[in-house]
Formats: structure tokens, C-alpha cells, sequence
């Protein structure tokens, strides 16, 4: 049996169905932004592997200091004992995160770390007097993982998990910012959603532990950029009511939109903030959720005055050492311009997809790049096509899209833009 015959039989894949698992590519090697498989063939990865390596693949930074570290300590449990992989990594997380995010808790991937944010935010609660406040406030079509609590402040909907409706916990949703990303504000509450969020607030806060927003780039409940003004106000609703609020930069942290987290595009800072897929550079699952002194002092001044989560594999020093690398690239290297050059050749590569019969919208942020179609795209039918493209695309729901390395040439950045208009006439 070949690997590919094995794969198909046995391995299930993420949102595949195992009895039509669809085209799947051998992926032997990778290097930069290629994709290398077993006959050859290359393939830009235009997704940054699940929009995790922002570097490009086997960074040499990245790739020498897991080597370094393995011949010392490939792990060892964090409860009381530390390393020096986790300081080094802590001390760069401080220096680049929003001021307010004095605390970290290491996590093993994006969805445990929303799960530990929204933990953190009922002990907080409980800890402050208001164990009645267990429940949580969201915006429609977001999403935050795939994990049991995490799905349900995901919209029951485009958060893909509607099938779980009746076992999740109930949440409270808002609708979605109605105003997108580079339009005017317009500061009436009944035309900027701030009307709705306010209503709920106002008559759920006896319940809600903390209002969860992507901020800025909603990720895969529909690929939606919003008016950060939004956050800005939302900030103020959560201190009237004594509600945390917890921005979800999985997706969006570490220079995707152009800014260095999301968090960069308004004037407030979160309680809680959660970060994951791109810290690692896309070498392994890592993740980490910060927070404010008051947040955490609090915790510990309650009962059991100790947080409740305590992961095998947190602060893996391997893991530790990858990101540590990571973010030191971050900040010596150019990303800031690289994602500048990447948002203005996109926007003049992917604006002739306005004409085409069946496309919705067009829009760019960062090294984000949308085309939106009036009718679900097949990923299977992407797939079939990713060979003569040479450009590795994976659509979901209504969206055509890339988020591509920063390391992304001009030259390569063309042909996914000319990917994703073909896949926009084809699909």
C-alpha cells in the first residue's frame, strides 16, 4: 500500500469526509514559500500552512535553534521547574505585546488557548465576587476553535459547528459590525451595531463573564474586516458593566493585517488577549494566552487562589525555542513593509475579480487577500486544480483566499493572485 493509498484509508484529515476524502498531495519537503511533493511537483503555499509561517518554511533562524535546544532539553514539565527557553520567549512577548499583557500563560495550540481565556475570565469573576457571571457575549460570524467551549462563542453557523448546537453551553451573540474595515464611521448606534451590543450587554450582565472578539479580521467564520472603532466602543461597554474583554489574535497577531496584533488598529487594549498559529514561525503547535496584573492578581487573591489549567506539554522548550526564534525575526526583520508590498500588490491584482459573474466582494488587509463569491467553493475542486496552478489554495464557505509567507516575492505573489482569479471563473 502506497502512503497516498494508506492516507486515504486510514488518516482522517480535517473537515474531510472519510468516504470521499478529496484530491490530497504528499508533501515531501519545504522550503521558503514552496511545497515540494513526492513527484516533484511545487506548489506555493499560499495558506502559510493554516497562516502559521509567516517566514516561510525551515527558516534557518528557526530550524538552528530546535536544533540547539533538542541536544539540551526537548521537555520538561512546568510545574515547578522553568527553563530558560520560556523566559527568553516571555521577555520577547512583553516587549511586543500590548503594555497591558503582563502575564503568560504558555499553551499548546490556538483553541486551548481560547479555552484558557474564557477559564481565566470566570475565575476572574468568581474571584471578584461574581461567581454568577459564567457566560460569555460574541459577534456573529466568529470564530475561535474547534475545542468544546471554544466552539460555543463561535457562530452556530459559519463557525462551522452547528451540528453541536444542542450539547454546547448557550452563549449571547451579537450581530456582526455592519461597518467594514476602511469605511466611514458613522457614530449612530443603530447604524454601527454598537445599539445591539449595548442592549445585550445591558441586560445580560449579571450572567456574562466576558465579551470574545476577533478584533478587526474575523478568520474562518467568514473572513470579514470590520470598523476597529467598533472595539474602541466595546472597550467602554465592557468597563461600564464589569465585563473582560478578550481579543483573539490567533489569526491575526504577529503582522498579518499590518499592524504588529490587530490590537494595533484601535486605542484600547484587551484583559485578556489570546495568540497561537504564527508563533511558532509554523514549525509546531504552541500558543499562548497574556493578561493584564489586575486579571491575574485578582485570580490569585480568590479561592483557590491558583489558576486552574495546567497543560503536559506547556512551555515546551522546544516550542519555547522555535517561537523565541520567531519573534526575534520579528523584531529585526522588515515585516512591516513586506506585508505593506504584499496589501498594495494584491489590491491591484485581485480588483479585476470585482467583474467577474459571481463574486460578492474583493478585499485586502495586511497579507490578507478575499475574494468572495455569491455561492459556497469546493476545496476538493480547488484541489484539482492546485497541480496546473502551482499554487496550493484551500477556499472555504463563500471565500477564495491567501494568506501568504512575508518572505513572498513579487514574481510568486502574482501567480497566486492569478490562483485565486482563476479559481473565481472555475469554481
Amino acid at each position: 500500500m502506497t502512503p497516498l493509498e494508506f492516507d486515504r484509508h486510514h488518516l482522517w484529515h480535517p473537515y474531510t469526509n472519510v468516504t470521499q476524502p478529496g484530491p490530497t498531495f504528499l508533501v515531501r519537503e519545504a522550503e521558503g514559500v514552496w511545497l515540494t511533493l513526492d513527484d516533484g511537483t511545487r506548489l506555493i503555499d499560499a495558506m502559510s500552512s493554516w497562516w502559521s509561517a509567516i517566514h516561510g518554511h525551515r527558516h534557518p533562524a528557526i530550524t538552528a535553534a530546535l536544533h540547539a535546544q533538542i541536544d539540551r532539553l526537548a521537555h520538561v514539565m512546568f510545574g515547578g521547574l522553568t527553563h530558560d527557553p520560556a523566559v527568553d520567549l516571555g521577555r520577547k512577548l512583553l516587549d511586543l505585546a500590548p503594555s497591558d499583557m503582563q502575564r503568560i500563560f504558555y499553551c499548546d495550540s490556538g483553541s486551548v488557548a481560547v479555552e484558557v481565556a474564557l477559564k481565566m475570565a470566570v475565575q476572574y469573576q468568581h474571584a471578584a465576587g461574581r461567581p454568577e457571571r459564567t457566560e460569555f457575549a460574541t459577534i456573529r460570524s466568529g470564530y475561535h476553535g474547534d475545542t468544546w467551549k471554544a466552539m460555543s462563542v463561535c457562530d452556530p453557523v459559519t463557525g462551522m459547528h452547528h451540528l453541536f448546537k444542542g450539547a454546547l453551553s448557550i452563549q449571547h451573540f451579537a450581530p456582526r459590525p455592519p461597518i467594514p474595515f476602511g469605511a466611514e464611521w458613522e457614530d449612530d448606534p443603530a447604524w454601527n451595531g454598537l445599539g445591539d451590543l449595548r442592549a445585550l450587554l445591558e441586560t445580560e450582565a449579571g450572567r456574562i463573564a466576558a465579551l470574545i472578539l476577533e478584533p478587526v479580521v474575523q478568520g474562518a467564520g467568514g473572513m470579514y474586516f470590520y470598523h476597529p472603532e467598533y472595539l474602541n466602543a466595546a472597550r467602554t461597554l465592557c468597563d461600564a458593566h464589569g465585563i473582560l474583554l478578550i481579543f483573539d489574535e490567533i489569526a491575526t497577531g504577529f503582522g498579518r493585517t499590518g499592524q504588529l496584533f490587530a490590537t494595533g488598529h484601535t486605542r484600547v487594549q484587551p484583559d485578556i488577549l489570546c495568540l497561537g498559529k504564527a508563533i511558532t514561525g509554523g514549525t509546531m503547535s504552541f500558543a499562548a494566552t497574556m493578561t493584564s496584573d489586575k486579571v491575574a492578581e485578582t485570580i490569585g487573591a480568590g479561592t483557590p487562589g491558583v489558576f486552574m489549567h495546567g497543560p503536559t506539554f506547556m512551555a515546551n522548550p522546544l516550542a519555547c525555542a522555535a517561537a523565541g526564534a520567531s519573534l526575534g525575526l520579528l523584531q529585526q526583520g522588515d515585516w512591516r513593509a513586506q506585508t505593506a508590498a504584499i496589501e498594495a500588490q494584491m489590491r491591484a491584482a485581485l480588483a479585476p475579480a470585482r467583474d467577474l459573474p459571481g463574486v460578492r466582494d474583493v478585499r485586502v488587509l495586511g497579507a490578507i487577500g478575499v475574494i468572495e463569491m455569491d455561492h459556497p467553493v469546493s476545496a476538493d475542486a480547488a484541489h484539482a486544480q492546485c497541480r496546473e496552478l502551482g499554487v496550493f489554495l484551500r477556499p472555504f464557505g463563500h471565500n477564495i483566499y491567501a494568506m501568504p509567507p512575508y518572505v513572498t516575492g513579487p514574481e510568486d505573489l502574482d501567480r497566486i493572485c492569478a490562483a485565486m482569479l482563476r479559481l473565481a471563473e472555475t469554481l
